[in-house]
């Protein structure tokens, strides 16, 4: 009689404690199935620092980086938490390319060359320019290095590529750079 008195007060509290925990579940909102479109970079936050990718989208300056980087694909990439140092090209360094060039790179058929070339604008990691040293190797997305050489004072890339600004972006820091760094 005990031995079933006891498993009978023992399903009881199971049965309540269950039956607890539905109402409680009941009162909690439910969850959408709504699909959001895009990736990180869809996300709407008015707050946060932006990202590279949004820093790049703010900067007139850098459209036809953003339309290299949109035509390759890499804007969520971009747009994820990093940490990444992104050496951006102005409209103007894409100008200086031979004509025809970029407008070559924006076909679907040459995505693989523009991401190559893309990547080569990208390290992982952030390297502020105090942190530049002359001789310094950088290995890029790419798999090839860019070594920086200290001119008058301030680090280039490569020696002839001048960052122009610097600006921390949330998932890194983006150098404006005055020339298209081409791999080698």
């Amino acid at each position: 009689m005990k031995k079933s008195l006891l498993i009978m007060t023992v399903a009881g509290l199971v049965f309540t404690s269950c039956s607890k925990h539905e109402s409680t579940t009941d009162a909690t909102p439910k969850a959408t199935t709504e699909t959001v479109n895009g990736g990180q970079e869809a996300v709407v936050d008015e707050d946060s620092a932006p990202d590279i990718v949004k820093l790049a989208v703010a900067n007139k300056d850098l459209s036809t980086l953003v339309k290299a980087v949109q035509a390759a694909g890499l804007t969520t990439s971009l747009s994820n938490a990093g940490p990444f140092t992104v050496f951006a090209p102005t409209n103007d360094a894409f100008a200086k390319l031979p004509a025809g060039t970029v407008e070559d790179l924006l076909k679907p058929a040459n995505n693989g060359k523009l991401t190559d070339i893309l990547g080569h604008h990208t390290y992982v990691g952030v390297i502020k320019t105090d942190q530049m040293t002359d001789g310094q190797n950088l290995g890029m997305v790419d798999g090839k290095s860019i070594t920086i050489k200290m001119v008058d004072g301030k680090p280039t890339v490569n020696g002839t590529i001048h960052i122009i600004a610097s600006v921390p972006a949330a998932n890194g820091i983006v150098h404006v750079v005055d020339g298209v760094i081409l791999p080698q």
